[in-house]
């Protein structure tokens, strides 16, 4: 079958694509400059023809929060900058274990450990370092989702480590292109990033890295970022978008507002597709607050194919139960192959016990499955 939307430029795209091509730069741009309404439907055909018509799920525990060293311009848990966030140490095994089984109850295929710091350290912090693996053996052992972790910079001998444990996807977001890089943090480098996936990718862990849209970046940076992305070589792609959150840098920089429309969102949902046919391009962070309620499943039908769902690291999501109404808008049908639970029992369990802005507001609670919204974040601030 040919696909055709008269519009010569992404129906090309589209035949290359399927034909096992993989498109480069110069067809990112041109594609991202091309109508939504051509590109999102040929981004969706692509993805229903290499794809299974599911939505990969996963869930994340904030298990280190605050007092990072970095200087991420949006990140909340920064020590530069004053945010007002909950800081805690690390929450201790017994506790992780337990945010996983909360998101195995909320459908997640898949559950984050990540620590706010430059890296979680054998050598300087071996205490933390032996909970951390505690942590991951857990998860592992006592539940059906798999276990990845975003812990920073990783030594070759650690991420051996890691991988021998188990441990499925490595996060570590490059956050934007490499020109516009350097207008969010000054601490660390684009190249430091990508050198802790190549080494998270070498010792046999899949790659989950992906982008924040909206902080004042291009067009152009958008498809630069997905071929970085190419490069480096990813199963899992996050998208988050923007939520700024006072006190950080960005917050001030865009006067609260993240710099991208509805229809930008869509449309580079639609070119990560296309730029990354056969990965996860998963809707994270910041979508609740920059897509209205019926605006939810459209990246969903622009190629999008996973999600992070419940709480994020300092803010609190939209309910699970939301997030497969979203997702079946769309046409498609939650994952159940490594995490097999009913999507109907989500749906109904809602988030009728959770607090008002849908987020803990204890971190033990956090970590212990409170009935929040899913029981991950700590207080109102943003994603990282």
């Amino acid at each position: 079958m040919v696909y055709e939307t008269g519009n010569r430029t992404v129906d090309d795209a589209v035949r290359r694509v399927l034909d096992g091509e993989r498109l480069d730069r110069r067809d990112g741009l041109a594609l991202i400059a091309q109508p939504v309404g051509d590109l999102a439907p040929a981004a969706d055909y692509v993805r229903s023809e290499l794809g299974d018509d599911t939505v990969d799920a996963c869930s994340i525990v904030n298990a280190k929060a605050g007092n990072c060293a970095e200087d991420c311009g949006f990140c909340a848990q920064s020590v530069h900058f004053d945010t007002g966030i909950d800081n805690y140490g690390f929450l201790g095994p017994e506790k992780v274990l337990e945010a996983a089984k909360r998101a195995e109850r909320d459908g997640a295929q898949r559950f984050g450990i990540v620590v706010a710091e430059k890296g979680v350290s054998k050598e300087r912090r071996p205490d933390e370092w032996d909970d951390v693996i505690e942590a991951i053996r857990l998860v592992r052992d006592e539940t059906d989702v798999e276990v990845d972790a975003s812990l920073g910079i990783l030594t070759d001998e650690e991420a051996e480590i890691l991988a021998e444990e188990g441990l499925n996807h490595y996060n570590h977001n490059i956050e934007t292109s490499p020109r516009f890089f350097p207008e969010i943090v000054d601490s660390h480098s684009f190249e430091d990033r990508v050198a802790t996936l190549e080494v998270a990718k070498e010792a046999g862990m899949d790659l989950c890295a992906g982008v924040i849209l909206g902080m004042g970046e291009t067009p152009t940076d958008r498809v630069d970022a997905a071929v970085a992305l190419q490069e480096i070589g990813v199963s899992s792609l996050p998208v988050n978008v923007l939520n700024p959150v006072a006190g950080t840098p960005l917050a001030d920089r865009l006067d609260g507002t993240a710099d991208i429309t509805t229809e930008e969102i869509v449309k580079t949902v639609a070119v990560y597709r296309l730029l990354h046919p056969e990965a996860r391009v998963r809707l994270t962070g910041g979508r609740e607050v920059n897509l209205d309620a019926d605006e939810q499943h459209l990246p969903f039908e622009a190629g999008a194919d996973g999600i992070l769902t419940g709480d994020y690291l300092t803010t609190g999501g939209q309910s699970p139960g939301e997030d497969i109404e979203a997702i079946e808008r769309a046409g498609l049908e939650p994952n159940t192959q490594v995490n097999e639970f009913d999507p109907e029992a989500v749906k109904a369990r809602g988030d009728d016990t959770a607090t008002d802005d849908g987020s803990a507001t204890d971190p033990d609670d956090a970590a212990v499955g409170v009935d929040t919204a899913a029981g991950t974040a700590t207080s109102e601030a943003t994603d990282d």
